[in-house]
């Protein structure tokens, strides 16, 4: 309305929407499951990642002079499995494991063969460290970079815990699911001066040295699993390839607008879109038995519903991730210096989005909360899909049954 004389410009109501109800987005950032909001979340991880690189968004353009990487930490084999571009595993003296399966494989598979990211052999793959890894990838990530951040201290003389009074480390890390299901991880890292953005680093914050910490700490960091009569304790560590690139103003290296997009595609695909788990929670042994997944995805999800079962991993929720092999968190992670928000990008679009051209008009908000659900129309058709679904459990359940029946 306009502020001074009170004449209303501009009324809108749901009264005029379809069913009387108006659509508001979901916020799921897959694009197996929401096409249009996924998009949405890709364009504004563009601008997070984008703005940490180059500035922007209440980020100062200095920024893109600091000593940046582009850093790909691995997992670690598990297990051998089949791989595309180059003979899959050539073995001249052939062979056999304990199982009676082929240590190698001279075929050549193409990238999108069924084949790729299979194990040789699924009862030598370990199936039980595959999960618990996932299941503390964050904590590793945790430990590498505060090993970093030591690394950086010692390298130049300085007190570890006097680091955050000269330089501080500022990143946005994203996880990515392999065909061989599991998780890599990518990251902008960034090193700053005390304040952040906002400051610069200190002369000794050169790439090279920044590099070098970052190689070292990936070998050392490990993180222990709790003690478990069933498994024991195992040692986790980053696996053994690592790549930390520098991003050079001058164009020697990678592009700073294609990080960005690389960063932002790989946070819309789920864990189905790469064929390495499924978009939901499961609630059953059955739902495992009947999911669309392959043998190799089927016995991780199995793996972290058994392990789930134990009181001493009863704290990582293994039975409630088992969706996506036990790995927990946001795909997406930042330092809270690196760049702006999710939130402070939704607000500012919904301001552009709400904004009138004129000194004195005001807006008024009033919403009332009716109710949650479907219009009357889709109502029926979501009845008959949960009707799909529960009959397509029953049957699952049965022959899952009729199974277990015969092999006892």
């Amino acid at each position: 309305m306009d502020g001074s004389t009170g004449e209303i410009l501009h009324h809108y109501d749901t009264r005029s929407e379809p069913g009387e109800r108006l659509l508001v987005r979901c916020r799921n950032r897959r694009a197996t499951i929401c096409p249009a909001c996924s998009r949405l979340h890709a364009g504004d991880t563009y601008h997070l990642v984008r703005a940490g690189l180059l500035g922007g968004k209440n980020v100062p353009d200095t920024v893109r002079h600091r000593p940046r990487l582009f850093v790909t930490l691995t997992a670690p084999s598990f297990g051998p499995v089949h791989r595309s571009g180059e003979t899959c595993r050539p073995r001249r003296d052939g062979g056999t494991c304990e199982h009676g399966r082929p240590l190698g494989c001279g075929a050549i598979h193409p990238p999108d063969a069924p084949a790729v990211g299979q194990p040789l052999c699924l009862d030598c793959y370990d199936y039980t460290a595959h999960v618990l890894w996932h299941a503390h990838a964050s904590k590793l990530w945790d430990r590498f970079v505060i090993d970093v951040r030591r690394r950086l201290a010692s390298s130049v003389g300085l007190v570890q815990s006097r680091f955050a009074q000269h330089a501080r480390l500022s990143f946005a890390r994203v996880a990515e699911y392999q065909k061989r299901a599991a998780v890599h991880v990518h990251a902008v890292v960034r090193l700053d001066g005390p304040n952040g953005p906002d400051s610069n680093p200190p002369a000794w914050g050169t790439a090279e040295l920044l590099i070098d910490a970052v190689r070292a700490s990936a070998r050392r960091v490990l993180v222990h699993t709790p003690y478990s009569p069933a498994v024991g304790e195992l040692a986790l560590r980053w696996g053994a390839q690592v790549d930390a690139r520098p991003l050079r103003v001058d164009g020697d290296g990678p592009d700073d607008d294609a990080v960005a997009a690389y960063v932002a595609k790989y946070v819309t695909k789920g864990a189905s879109e790469t064929g390495a788990g499924l978009d939901h929670p499961l609630t059953t042994w059955a739902d495992i038995e009947s999911a669309p997944v392959s043998a190799h995805v089927r016995t991780l999800i199995q793996a972290c519903w058994r392990l789930g079962d134990l009181p001493e991993y009863e704290p990582l929720r293994l039975r409630a991730w088992a969706h996506t092999l036990g790995y927990r968190g946001h795909i997406l992670t930042k330092s809270r210096a690196y760049s702006t928000t999710y939130a402070a990008l939704r607000a500012e679009r919904a301001h552009h989005m709400g904004r009138v051209d004129l000194p004195d008009a005001v807006t008024e908000r009033y919403w009332r909360y009716v109710g949650a659900g479907h219009t009357p129309g889709a109502a029926l058709i979501a009845a008959g899909i949960a009707d799909d679904l529960a009959q397509n459990r029953e049957t699952a359940a049965d022959e899952w049954a009729s199974r277990e029946g015969r092999s006892a």
